[in-house]
């Protein structure tokens, strides 16, 4: 693909409708249940991790990456609200906002609902970083890449922003 072919991609040419991404469907395993008996918090990550999975397909940055261009990702930040749980049986299905992105870095955030009522369990917002894996630095993404991840960027820039993003850990505010 050339460059002029590379920038004029939109996000129909990648397939990528509906917009937000929204990733398959997931089935909670029954060995991710803790003493607790919901989904543990640990294989929350797990599903946004598989859902980012298949968006970075998409992309053209997904695990065959690494050995046909010599380039990852890393996740550099991530921050997970757990806001309702999940349990064995339940369907689970991840949607993912390509907040922004530039030379070396993609901003995400992701929504786990559950697939059939459609109740919000979970977001993690994240911050990941284009890795050049023989240096093992960031380095900008080439930019046939880049084109399809500004593609997807422009689509995603006109959904309405989900609440959570941006959102810090700390204690509330005490009322006087």
């Amino acid at each position: 693909m050339t460059l002029d072919a590379a920038n004029d991609l939109n996000a129909d040419d990648l397939g990528l409708l509906p917009v937000p991404f929204v990733a398959s469907v997931m089935p909670i395993e029954p060995e991710w249940i803790d003493y607790n008996g919901h989904l543990n918090m640990a294989y929350y990550n797990v599903l946004f991790d598989r859902a980012i999975d298949e968006l970075w397909l998409h992309l053209g940055i997904g695990a065959d990456y690494l050995t046909t261009r010599g380039g990852s990702t890393f996740t550099a930040e991530c921050h997970v609200r757990y806001l309702r749980e999940l349990h064995l049986g339940d369907p689970a299905q991840v949607s993912i906002l390509l907040i922004e992105a530039d030379d070396k870095r993609l901003h995400t955030f992701e929504e786990l609902r559950h697939a059939t009522e459609g109740w919000l369990s979970a977001t993690s917002e994240n911050m990941t970083l284009h890795v050049d894996m023989t240096s093992r630095k960031t380095a900008p993404f080439p930019p046939d890449i880049r084109a399809r991840i500004q593609a997807v960027a422009e689509a995603h820039h006109g959904v309405t922003r989900p609440e959570g993003i941006g959102r810090s850990v700390a204690m509330p505010a005490k009322r006087a």
